[in-house]
C-alpha cells in the first residue's frame, strides 16, 4: 500500500479510513485483512502527531461488531432455510394450485432455490409457493 507524503494528521485519517470503508466493503475482508490495513495506517500517520490508540481500538471493535452481525445474519439464513423446508415438508401428498390458477397438481417434493420455496408437482411441473398459491 503506497502512501504519499503526510501534511496534516486529518487528511491521514480521512485517506485511511476511506481505504478500510473500501476495503470492508467487499466479501474477502476478515482478521488478517484488517490488522494489516491497521498495521499500514499506524505505518504511515504522522509522526509527529501520532493517531491516538483509542481510535485503533475503536475501529477494531467497530470492525468486530460488523463481522458478527455477518455471521449472525448467515445463520438466521440457514435457520430460515431448514424452517422453510420443514414446513414445506408437510406440503408432499397435497394439491397445490398457483396464485395465477394456471398450474395445479400433487406435490412429489419440495425444494429451495434463490427465488424461494418451490413445490415439484407429480406432473413435472414446479410452483414458487407465494402469496395466492392454494394448497388444498
Amino acid at each position: 500500500m503506497a502512501v504519499g507524503a503526510v501534511t496534516s494528521t486529518n487528511t491521514t485519517h480521512a485517506a485511511n479510513n476511506s481505504g478500510l470503508t473500501a476495503a470492508t466493503s467487499g466479501n474477502g475482508m476478515n482478521y488478517d485483512a484488517f490488522l494489516k490495513l491497521l498495521v499500514a495506517e499506524m505505518s504511515n500517520q504522522d509522526p509527529l502527531n501520532p493517531t491516538p490508540s483509542t481510535e485503533y481500538v475503536a475501529q477494531f471493535a467497530t470492525f468486530s461488531s460488523v463481522e458478527q452481525a455477518i455471521q449472525t445474519n448467515s445463520k438466521l439464513d440457514s435457520m430460515m432455510a431448514v424452517s422453510a423446508l420443514t414446513q414445506a415438508d408437510t406440503l408432499i401428498g397435497r394439491t397445490v394450485t398457483s396464485a395465477d390458477g394456471l398450474t395445479s397438481g400433487s406435490v412429489s417434493a419440495v425444494r429451495v432455490t434463490t427465488a424461494g420455496v418451490e413445490a415439484v408437482l407429480s406432473n413435472g411441473n414446479s410452483i414458487l409457493l407465494g402469496n395466492g398459491t392454494r394448497v388444498e
